[in-house]
């Protein structure tokens, strides 16, 4: 019998590499010496199952087949000689190895995606999510697997939706921020189906938005911060595939019609304040409840993220007192470097409002440190410099429109974005420079080096308007 079983083996594995040949001839060697075997067995029947010599070929079988399709980039036939082996070992060995789960979702959705007969690929979309049952049981990792599952029935049967987004919200709470961008996208579009379909409020949208948002924000710093400019990329498309989709919902009215009576049964609930000041304030939504839900949520819960509301709030209303003290509060209160300069960004633009320029600059730079190439700062900086030329005249001449100008050109070079604005600004401001004549007159010539003093106290270079 055993003869007849290595007979076969070799008749099999003709297109196997010698060594593959040699590692089976080792383990059937092994597994027929009765007292080796004996001792094994324990082990092997736990792994392998009942019959080990079967599992050990059908794996290596199936493994060379799948081997030379990877090889070919999945372009070679080679995958349809690997089915037959591959699911021997799934349904008689599924604990010997995982990557009968990670090979299988690749051979089965190969299969899916030939078939064309509607009952036999619904049956192969059946053995792909019991791929992903059996994976979870055997090896675990409920979450990352949970999601693949709940984004490939989405895939192949939108209409069971409801049981995708199920899977797809357990892998998400799972998972947190280490959750694929593709799992985002459907856990939010299966329960866009499950809103439609009235099985949601639409408010779930707006949670799932929130928790999303999150996740991708999480992931673009990471990413950043190591530099790797192609899985920002990746993760921004996943932003805004997001946003297109919730795009519809995000009206302020509907917003407010929502939340609205929510807050009313529930005015002093937290997580519901925050929830609704940030879709508020993500939409610029100035509406009375905006107002009452972040006055409301400072009041029970005084944060960092409620005084950056409240100064966003008092910007609106033009309180620019009261929006510099919630906003000094915000950045004292944040421990995120990132979010204490999104608040000196807003507390810059208000000091300018009030006429402090110094304390405006100190925040544009405190900003660099952090966002050194964001080109919006050096274009604020050149205009505090640009509203101080009345103030900062040497000898007649308004010098402060030179380190304006610097501050222009250096955001256009750091920033592509900016270029269009800085240039308007270069040349609305180069207009105020002055003629060579009055240069002459004070021993100056364009080019010269020169120490605007005032506040600005920086070195510049002598320009003139023609």
């Amino acid at each position: 019998m055993f003869f007849n079983q290595l007979k076969f083996i070799e008749s099999m594995l003709l297109k196997m590499k010698k060594t593959t040949i040699i590692f089976l001839g080792i383990v059937i060697g092994f597994l027929s010496v009765p007292q080796l075997k004996l001792q094994a067995q324990d082990t092997l029947v736990g792994k392998y199952g009942e019959d080990s010599t079967n599992c050990v070929m059908n794996n290596s079988l199936y493994y060379e087949f799948y081997r030379q399709w990877k090889q070919s980039k999945y372009k070679s036939p080679a995958w349809k000689d690997a089915i037959k082996p591959w699911r021997w070992v799934f349904l008689n060995c599924p604990k010997s190895t995982k990557n009968i789960y990670l090979h299988g979702e690749k051979l089965v959705e190969e299969l899916i995606k030939n078939e064309s007969d509607k009952a036999k690929k619904d049956k192969y979309i059946d053995t792909l999510m019991m791929v992903y049952a059996k994976r979870i049981e055997y090896f675990g990792n409920e979450g990352y697997v949970k999601g693949k599952w709940g984004s490939d029935l989405y895939k192949y049967r939108p209409e069971a939706y409801e049981e995708a987004y199920g899977l797809l919200k357990t892998s998400v709470e799972l998972e947190r921020n280490e959750s694929e961008g593709s799992v985002l996208i459907y856990y939010f579009r299966s329960a866009e189906k499950m809103v439609k379909a009235e099985k949601l409020e639409a408010s779930v949208l707006f949670d799932i938005y929130d928790q999303t948002s999150e996740i991708i924000e999480y992931n673009i710093r990471k990413y950043k911060a190591e530099g790797n400019e192609k899985l920002v990329t990746r993760w921004e498309n996943v932003r805004n595939n997001i946003e297109l989709s919730i795009e519809p919902y995000m009206d302020c009215p509907q917003i407010v019609s929502i939340y609205t009576p929510k807050f009313n049964d529930n005015p002093e609930n937290v997580e519901l304040l925050k929830k609704i000041a940030k879709l508020l304030d993500k939409n610029d939504c100035d509406v009375p409840l905006y107002r009452e839900v972040v006055e409301k949520l400072h009041n029970l819960e005084p944060s960092a993220e409620s005084a950056y509301l409240l100064g966003k709030m008092y910007i609106k209303l033009e309180d620019w007192a009261t929006a510099a003290k919630y906003l000094e509060q915000a950045i004292q209160l944040y421990e995120d470097d990132n979010d204490k300069a999104d608040a000196r960004y807003l507390l810059a633009n208000v000091y300018l409002q009030q006429k402090r320029y110094a304390e405006a600059r100190s925040q544009c730079y405190e900003y660099l440190k952090v966002r050194p190439d964001e080109g919006k700062i050096y274009i604020l900086i050149g205009d505090l410099y640009a509203m101080s030329a009345n103030q900062c005249i040497d000898e007649e001449l308004k010098v402060a429109y030179w380190p304006a100008v610097d501050m222009y050109i250096k955001a256009k070079n750091v920033d592509p974005s900016v270029e269009e604005q800085a240039k308007n600004k270069i040349n609305t401001f180069s207009l105020y420079f002055p003629a060579k004549e009055q240069l002459f007159f004070r021993d100056l010539k364009p080019g010269d080096s020169y120490t605007v003093g005032c506040w600005i106290n920086v070195t510049t270079t002598v320009r003139s308007s023609d």
